[in-house]
């Protein structure tokens, strides 16, 4: 159980790769990561890479997914980087 101000319980954070939001859009869309190569113009090899965490989102890539999901490059960078850190503090 953790605490938060004010005495109040709050649960646990659950961090999640930027590959998992990427998943979950894609499902929402009815995409595959074939489908999200192509529009990218990566290999597969790449989309499957960042989608299950063995490949980090650059600031170039960042770029590449925020116009094809109309967010931010900066969403994606700030998931990569919490999904990173906690990595390193486990």
């Amino acid at each position: 159980m953790r605490v938060r101000r004010g005495g109040r319980v709050g649960l646990p954070v659950r961090i999640v790769s930027p590959g998992e939001i990427i998943q979950a859009v894609l499902r929402a869309r009815g995409w595959t990561q074939r489908d999200l190569a192509e529009i990218l113009e990566r290999s597969e090899r790449v989309v499957s890479e960042i989608v299950n965490a063995r490949r980090e989102i650059t600031p170039e890539m960042a770029g590449e997914l925020a116009a094809v999901f109309g967010t931010s490059a900066r969403f994606w960078l700030d998931l990569e980087d919490n999904y990173r850190l906690h990595l390193a503090r486990r």
